[in-house]
């Protein structure tokens, strides 16, 4: 079984959904998928927690490919205010969402060894090629970031897809350490620094495991859909997700989870039309 870890409210619905058809359709292992989510609406009024629901549909899609296969959600609200309230990076880069898994210690009966992913992530090979690789004697393995390692330093990662060795991490603490520095020291990448600087050993990757720039490698098992710098036809940024289909076929050129796509856009038809189902029923 592939233990893997999500974390975001009810807007990452699109980003589960298309990340866990991409997996599933690549990977026969059951899939055992935990979701950590809160409530943040003090902090934004949009900040709720994924529903019931969402979690339903996607323990729907999931086990359509093995029945085995499950999506647990953990609200972890309570953990996020005694942990992070109102601490210095609060309102980083991102949203609070992305702290989250920077709790997984702290949550009863996470297994020893969990990947987490972020939400704009397609995974293009079968996942176990990731998930069976041996951490041990690490804290975790990642890839490095594409522009960190050129102006951070070399072995500065991306934090957008962890494989965490959580035995190992409970022996150094490594993210108690983090959490400490999250909540005392203002940084620019939030939990991301926070990571990278009390790390004690930690297991470089191939970009394979972590592509952020190219959508057309075969060979790319993890693809993240995160900003990008794109020249042509203008130098800009970019920041389109996997979700926003039509950007993804004319602007980023890929066509690669086409099929995967087609499914998530009859999937959330269908879920859209179970939920007002349930209004009229109600």
């Amino acid at each position: 079984m592939i233990n893997l870890l999500l974390c975001g409210n009810n807007k990452f619905f699109d980003g589960a959904l298309t990340q866990l058809i991409s997996i599933k359709n690549r990977t026969d292992e059951a899939i055992n998928c935990y979701i950590f989510t809160m409530d943040a609406s003090r902090l934004n009024r949009e900040y709720i927690s994924m529903t019931d629901e969402q979690i339903d549909f996607l323990n729907y899609v999931i086990k359509s490919k093995n029945y085995k296969s499950k999506v647990t959600k953990i609200d972890v609200t309570k953990t996020y205010e005694r942990e992070f309230f109102k601490c210095a990076n609060e309102k980083a880069y991102c949203t609070p969402y992305t702290l989250l898994r920077l709790l997984a210690d702290l949550i009863p009966g996470m297994p020893d060894k969990l990947l987490y992913l972020d939400i704009d992530i397609m995974v293009g090979k079968n996942i176990s090629m990731l998930y069976n690789i041996d951490i041990k004697g690490y804290e975790y393995a990642a890839v490095r970031e594409k522009y960190g390692s050129k102006i951070i330093r070399p072995d500065y990662i991306n934090a957008g897809m962890l494989l965490l060795n959580m035995k190992k991490i409970r022996e150094t603490k490594l993210l108690e350490k983090a959490r400490e520095l999250i909540r005392t020291k203002k940084m620019l990448f939030a939990d991301q620094d926070a990571i990278f600087k009390v790390t004690t050993k930690k297991l470089l990757l191939p970009r394979i495991y972590n592509e952020q720039s190219s959508f057309k490698r075969k060979d790319t098992v993890i693809c993240h859909f995160c900003k990008r710098l794109l020249i042509l036809p203008y130098p800009r940024i970019e920041n389109f997700k996997q979700w926003n289909v039509e950007e993804v076929h004319n602007i980023l050129k890929c066509h690669y989870f086409d099929d995967d796509l087609e499914e998530y856009l009859n999937l959330k038809q269908e879920f859209e039309l179970k939920g007002k189902e349930a209004m009229v029923g109600g």
